[in-house]
């Protein structure tokens, strides 16, 4: 889940309220990109074995073999695409083709925050971290699909439908950056650009099988939105290989005199260090997970244990209901501030017409609890920051499951549900992931697990703040003691 928006975004690129457009697909082309991961497939074009032109045109093919079945993108942009990979590239993805999410303006493109109120809108400007991701020298084809607003962590939108898992179409590919990691799941492009703001990166890097890492709070260049007093929402990637994801953080990082934490750079390999790893595996409020779940997160840690790595179970100290209340609010913030700006421009449209029930839901939420309650909220919230920082005095890594089940059926969370029945279920789905977000520290979902019908099930890692390097360190060490690229799913472009 994510709230990746902000009146100011959204008034800087015009709000339009009228149905969404189709657009052409393009003719298939001869496939360039194999198997491999971006850095390899960024070698292969330095080393002029094949074009950014013919890389993109592979993925261009690919999106159109399988996106029919899975429904991955919010909009094709092929023509953006090939103009852009016939200039001179630069960069360490100088010519990979990828995909940026329908909450991230790129100016010129589609902005539909997966929702029927901007389904006409435009970006007329982008902001800072857009400008680092193109400098890394990728090729945006078009924008990935996510729930409305990424309120959510089910990628089920009225505007669009629903995104499908490629390991099983019939299950939710997660949220909110589920267009994103179906995409990488599926071979169509080996990385894509994602956001979190309550576990939207790690969400859907579990349900698919990927890596995804959700990075800290100011990690990264400035994306030009208010976020408020605690500011949640993070922007990253979802990829194939750990190497991919610290290659797009060394990008995108913040440097210079503006840079709020010393910088990772580019993150080679693991590290000979023993780390000191926190195992908790029933969620905040005390619930057990899926019975499956559990199993694999005990795998995980017992993988950690064969490693070296000491595994104790311990947990930080807050109020895990109080904190999910808090949460909430501060969620419903976001989808109260949308629909004042959608109702404001909406005219003569009813406003159920423009925006979903759970949206709907969470503004009325906001509105019944007043600023006392806000305030308290905010503070509440700052309380779980501290006692989480004060958790890593004598540990180096939490480990919990992302999610409390395998990937659930689509509809179960729809957001036509609204907030009563859906969200309650979203809230029980999700127990794991926002702490990290209130805390503004790394977090990271690797794919360690499955279920025994073969779903994924991703190992949740985090750590204190500004220590991605920690993460990643220990995430080549998993990777190369547990592979996971060799595993492809039922519905794939390869």
């Amino acid at each position: 889940m994510a709230t990746e928006i902000s009146r100011r975004t959204m008034l800087a690129n015009g709000a339009a309220l009228a149905a969404m457009s189709a657009c052409a697909p393009a003719a298939p082309a001869t496939d360039a990109l194999e198997d491999l991961d971006a850095v390899g497939v960024a070698a292969r074009i330095g080393a002029g074995e094949i074009t950014a032109l013919e890389a993109l045109d592979a993925a261009i093919a690919r999106a159109e073999r399988v996106n029919g079945d899975l429904n991955f993108m919010a909009t094709p942009a092929f023509d953006y695409g090939r103009a852009r990979a016939a200039t001179a590239l630069s960069g360490p993805f100088a010519g990979v083709p990828t995909l940026i999410k329908d909450l991230l303006p790129l100016a010129g493109l589609p902005l539909k925050f997966g929702s029927r109120a901007f389904a006409n809108n435009v970006a007329q400007a982008q902001p800072p971290y857009t400008d680092a991701v193109l400098a890394s020298g990728v090729v945006p084809f078009g924008k990935s699909a996510t729930p409305e607003f990424g309120l959510t962590a089910t990628t089920e939108p009225l505007l669009g439908g629903a995104t499908k898992n490629p390991w099983d179409p019939t299950r939710s590919c997660g949220g909110s950056s589920g267009g994103a990691a179906v995409a990488v799941a599926a071979r169509v492009i080996p990385i894509a650009h994602a956001s979190d703001g309550g576990g939207s990166i790690r969400i859907p890097a579990s349900c698919n099988g990927i890596f995804g890492l959700k990075p800290s709070r100011a990690r990264t260049v400035t994306d030009g939105r208010e976020q408020g007093p605690v500011p949640i929402s993070v922007n990253g990637c979802v990829s194939l290989t750990v190497r991919d994801t610290a290659r797009w953080l060394a990008s995108t990082e913040q440097g210079g005199e503006a840079a709020a934490l010393a910088p990772v750079g580019m993150v080679e390999g693991p590290n000979t260090q023993r780390l000191r790893i926190a195992l908790n595996i029933p969620d905040f409020r005390g619930r057990e997970p899926d019975p499956e779940v559990r199993a694999a997160t005990e795998a995980a840690a017992q993988l950690c244990r064969s490693l070296g790595h000491e595994v104790r179970e311990a947990r930080p100290s807050f109020d895990g209901q109080r904190f999910s209340d808090d949460f909430i609010l501060l969620w419903a913030e976001s989808a109260a501030e949308v629909a004042a700006l959608v109702r404001q421009n909406a005219g003569t449209v009813p406003l159920d017409q423009l925006l979903e029930p759970l949206t709907l839901d969470l503004a009325r939420h906001f509105q019944s609890k007043g600023p006392a309650a806000m305030a308290a909220a905010i503070a509440g919230l700052k309380q779980v920051e501290a006692a989480y920082a004060a958790f890593f005095s004598d540990v180096d890594v939490l480990l919990t499951p992302v999610l409390s089940k395998p990937p659930l059926p689509l509809g179960e969370i729809a957001p036509t549900l609204g907030m009563e029945v859906g969200f309650a279920r979203v809230l029980d789905y999700v127990g794991y992931t926002p702490l990290q977000n209130v805390a503004g520290a790394p977090a990271m979902s690797v794919p360690l697990g499955w279920s025994q019908s073969g779903l994924p099930i991703g190992a949740h890692f985090s750590a204190a703040k500004g220590q991605e390097r920690r993460l990643l360190e220990l995430a080549y060490e998993l990777e190369a003691a547990q592979p996971w690229r060799g595993r492809k799913p039922g519905v794939s472009a390869i």
